[in-house]
């Protein structure tokens, strides 16, 4: 989903290109379609055969090379950028002034407000923790599929990833290596940046690490997880259908899940962050016995043309992309197109 908007918001403008990469067989058809099929010259698209977090490697290594990112101005549009958690944090903000009953205070205690967050990357739970932080006073959820990470590493400490990605329903969260978390551990660790780096060099370095007691007991008691089987995302979607005539995405209904597993008490609110429209997740709302009639638009997607590099397993996917940047800037800088028409 970050791509098809990154695209859209920049597509045809000069002076701006934009590079998105996404994994080749792990989203659905239509958004791939809604990034394949924009032609623009300024639009550059990279199909990986690999999962989101095998992208993420040579991702990190191009920011990290500062020389590179100052040389061509680069950045980030999803939530390795800063911003875009600034961004989320108004969501969480508004979210809390609309529905926890605020206005109808009288003193200064607070009411609190449960958000449930479907969580993949953590950039929107990191959001939420950075508001709890400053003081509002928010119960979070972080939802997440058969990719556990998260869970596991609020339950009991085990930050560690699986042996590969579990494709799911939720694909845009089949995500084990959920980068947000280093913000959130020095965020709740008082800004310990030696112990930070030394938890995530050894997660990155062998997929595996243990949460300090302090650290863990402190991370528990922000956050509390759960995970989400494909069956249990395809009853979600049935059950809000059947009561509310409300058609989820498979990555709402992962945090409705726990809407309707871990009922309310008296006097409590709940939020839970809705992420996509279901109009691009044929596969799970058929598997749910639903129907979805898909809009004019999304239609012809099927019978546009496509442009689409690949990045094929065995290839340098850092070097491959590094030289797109490069000749990319080349050819700006002669103020040529760099499709030929």
């Amino acid at each position: 989903d970050t791509g098809g908007s990154a695209i859209r918001s920049v597509c045809g403008l000069q002076g701006l290109d934009v590079v998105v990469v996404f994994p080749r067989g792990r989203i659905t058809s239509i958004q791939e379609r809604q990034m394949t099929t924009s032609l623009e010259d300024n639009v550059h698209v990279f199909a990986a055969d690999g999962s989101s977090d095998d992208i993420d490697v040579p991702l990190r290594r191009l920011f990290a090379d500062q020389d590179l990112v100052k040389r061509h101005g680069l950045m980030s549009l999803n939530s390795v950028n800063w911003v875009r958690i600034l961004v989320q944090l108004a969501h969480f903000l508004y979210a809390y002034l609309q529905l926890s009953g605020i206005e109808q205070v009288k003193g200064h205690v607070l009411p609190s407000l449960e958000v449930v967050v479907p969580t993949g990357g953590a950039g929107n739970i990191a959001a939420g923790c950075i508001l709890k932080q400053m003081g509002v006073p928010l119960r979070l959820v972080a939802m997440v599929n058969r990719n556990d990470t998260v869970h596991r590493a609020v339950e009991s400490g085990d930050f560690s990833m699986a042996d590969s990605v579990k494709k799911t329903l939720a694909s845009a969260i089949d995500i084990q290596d959920p980068y947000n978390m280093e913000r959130v551990f020095w965020l709740l660790s008082g800004g310990d940046s030696a112990l930070v780096k030394r938890l995530m060099e050894e997660f990155q370095d062998s997929h595996r690490t243990v949460l300090p007691g302090a650290l863990h007991k402190k991370l528990s008691s922000v956050l509390s997880a759960g995970s989400v089987t494909d069956e249990g995302i395809v009853e979600t979607m049935q059950k809000c259908w059947q009561d509310s005539r409300y058609l989820l995405c498979p990555h709402t209904a992962v945090a409705v899940w726990h809407h309707y597993h871990c009922p309310l008490r008296p006097g409590e609110s709940r939020c839970c962050i809705a992420t996509a429209s279901p109009v691009k997740f044929q596969e799970a709302v058929h598997r749910a016995g639903l129907t979805l009639e898909l809009p004019e638009g999304m239609q012809r997607l099927k019978k546009m043309r496509t442009r689409c590099a690949k990045l094929e397993e065995g290839m340098d996917w850092e070097s491959q992309l590094r030289e797109r940047i490069e000749h990319i800037r080349s050819v700006r800088e002669r103020g040529e197109l760099y499709y030929s028409a």
